[in-house]
């Protein structure tokens, strides 16, 4: 299809999106089932349930437009999902593990807030307000979603530090802690 207009873009980009938020609903799963820190696994968890509720937002934004809910194939997100699944596989120790499953996760949510920032911009420019609105909440969420990951990694990234070269095969219920910001 030839995209002739700002609004063609939009709604491609949108439906990029879309594939993108139902490859990882997909994914999800399989990265809290491989993480060993129960903060993480949690996360992903609770991640799982936000991912969906953005799939619909799409679907409620396609519905808005008059389109059709159809995923356009996101080779971008398939290919991030590839590196992460990759980091699942690897032979290395818990805390090792758990800070390449929070690198890979971190893209992915790099790549989210770029896209959703692009849309919520789009759809600002062709006046489609309610779409703006439900793209930004989408988009802070994913803000938050990575400053989550951010905060785990701090307390995850120094233990792997600190057990470089030992690999634990212990059950996954170790945890992470880490120091509450200065008030």
């Amino acid at each position: 299809m030839a995209l002739e207009s700002l609004n063609d873009l939009f709604v491609e980009q949108l439906r990029d999106l879309y594939d993108a938020e139902n490859q990882l609903i997909k994914a999800l799963p399989k990265m809290a089932e491989g993480a060993n820190s129960v903060e993480l696994r949690q996360g992903f968890e609770e991640h799982l349930e936000q991912t969906k509720e953005h799939a619909q937002r799409i679907e409620t934004i396609f519905e808005q437009l008059g389109q059709k809910a159809k995923a356009k194939k996101c080779k971008g997100m398939e290919g991030l999902i590839k590196e992460g699944s990759e980091a699942l596989e690897e032979d290395m120790s818990e805390d090792v593990k758990d800070a390449a499953i929070i690198a890979a996760a971190q893209r992915v949510e790099h790549y989210e807030i770029a896209a959703y920032g692009t849309v919520r911009t789009f759809a600002n420019l062709l006046g489609e307000t309610e779409a703006a609105t439900l793209l930004e909440q989408t988009l802070e969420e994913e803000k938050e979603t990575d400053d989550k990951l951010t905060q785990l990694a701090e307390g995850i990234n120094v233990a792997a530090e600190e057990g470089s070269g030992s690999k634990s095969k212990s059950s996954k219920t170790t945890t992470t802690t880490r120091k509450k910001p200065a008030a």
